[in-house]
Parts: structure tokens; sequence; C-alpha cells
């Protein structure tokens, strides 16, 4: 997500500084921004000099301190994890100006609560990104009790200038996204773990049948299953109620390494280079 949010940024004159913890990150951080801006010059998007102009609005960094001290927005994609977004936050607020909105493109987590963690939470506010962020056109802006009016409007406005369509939403667990997204994903796992029908039938049935552009649990596969059992975790939790509790199965897959595609294995198996859809031989009946 990172990577995306950094080439939307960019591509749209933005001047960025992309942060991550390792230089390999970055470099391929920088590599999957080329791959992808190649892709829009062969639809006929941009042309070449675009892809130039791009990446080099994009510098890298390392150092936190470096990254976001001049900074007049901050947009955080780390991992799904509360206690590494409120430690981020705790340092984002000592290490940049009094004025610099913090955004924070979690899933699911309390913006209310990330906002805590700060010195100003007048200053921040959800800005979720769908994936992949170049394509998709939405942002879910989430608000926290604190945020600011003024906050609120600069990305809703700032979001329409990356030509997404900003809808702005209250925080609660899951937002709206992935409040409605999350259980339909975990009722899918649950009729594969029920044995009612094999996963080629149930993305088949939501494809043909409810014209979803990807059935769910090719959808599980391609966000991480790690995230969506972290996100339904947080619904889980937040609140407090039976219908949001993850599979069985969902469980098991994380546990075992089975992440989806980006672990090469999850309802599919994923082979580099191939682009062909094939089931998991744990589930090939």
């Amino acid at each position: 997500m990172g990577n995306g949010i950094a080439h939307t940024f960019a591509q749209y004159g933005f001047n960025v500084s992309l942060v991550d913890v390792n230089d390999n990150a970055l470099e391929k951080a920088l590599a999957t921004i080329s791959t992808n801006l190649d892709k829009q010059i062969k639809k006929g998007t941009i042309d070449e000099g675009a892809k130039t102009n791009t990446l080099n609005n994009i510098k890298t960094y390392t150092d936190l301190n470096t990254g976001a001290a001049n900074a007049d927005l901050v947009v955080e994609a780390a991992t799904e994890n509360k206690e590494i977004k409120l430690n981020l936050f705790k340092q984002l607020s000592t290490i940049c100006k009094p004025g610099t909105i913090l955004a924070s493109n979690t899933s699911s987590i309390s913006i209310t609560e990330i906002a805590s963690a700060t010195q100003h939470p007048e200053n921040v506010i959800g800005m979720h990104f769908m994936n992949p962020v170049p394509l998709m056109k939405l942002v879910e802006v989430i608000k926290g009790k604190a945020t600011a009016d003024s906050v609120t409007q600069t990305i809703m406005l700032l979001s329409k200038q990356l030509d997404k369509i900003p809808v702005e939403v209250n925080d609660a667990p899951g937002f709206v996204a992935n409040r409605i997204l999350m259980p339909m994903i975990n009722e899918a796992i649950y009729t594969l773990y029920e044995n009612v029908s094999g996963v080629e039938g149930i993305d088949t049935v939501m494809k043909l049948g409810m014209a979803h552009p990807m059935g769910p649990l090719q959808l599980a596969d391609f966000i991480g299953l790690d995230v969506c059992l972290s996100i339904l975790n947080v619904l889980y939790i937040g609140f407090n109620d039976e219908k949001y509790a993850p599979c069985p199965l969902l469980v098991t897959m994380v546990n075992e390494g089975s992440l989806g595609a980006k672990s090469g294995n999850g309802f599919y198996k994923y082979t580099p280079g191939s682009k062909d859809l094939v089931v998991a031989d744990r589930f090939k009946f």
C-alpha cells in the first residue's frame, strides 16, 4: 500500500518522502512503482515524461526523523498492528511540525485511539486508500472524535486533487468498507470450511451471481489472510459480537503461514510470472 500511495501523490505533482526501515524495502518499492508506471504507459494513460517526473518526485529515507521532519502531511501505511501504529504516531507527533496532518491508511483500527498517542489529536485523520492505489477511486476519510473540521476538509479536497472520490465516515471498528467486506469474506471461508462448495464454486457464484469482479476467497488472498484476520479481530473485539468471530480455517491458515498471494499460497497457489488462477492443493477435491 505504501508504494501505491507514494506513486499516486508523486504522479499528481507532490514531493514525496518514502520512508521504510531498510534500503532493500525501498529499492523494491521503487521497482514496483516503476513497473506500475510502465503499465500505465502501455495503457496510454501516461507518457514517458510523466513516469520520469513521478519518479523524480520521490525521495527515499530509512530515517523517520529526516524523512518526516518537514512534511505537511504524513500518510502512515505500516502493517495492521495497533501497537506499531500507536508507537509510530507518538514518534511522528514529536518529529513533525505542529500543524502537520497525520493520516493513517489503517483499514480498521480506531482513529480516535491512534490520535490519543499524539500531541495534537485534532490533526489526526484516517485516509484509507483501496488497493491497488493508483487504480482504485475510493478514499475513506475517517474522522476521529478530536479531528478538526478543517483537517477533514483539507483531506477531502486533497483526495479530489489525486483524482479520487473521498467519502467521509465516522470512526467505528472497520469503518464502512471493512465492516461490510470482512464479514462477507469470513462467511465465504465458513462456506468452504463447512464443505458447502469448493473454492472455485464459491468465487464463481459471487462473480457471476453478484457481479463481483473478484470472488471473496481470491480477494482475501489478494488482501492477505493475515490482514483479514487482523481486521476481523478488531471487529470482533470492538463490537463484542460473535458474528465477527474469525472462521477457524482462516486462523489455521494464518498460523501455518498460508497468507495468500504474498506468501505464494492461500485459497489459491501463486507462481511467479504466471497469471493462472490455480486452487491450492489442500482445497482440491
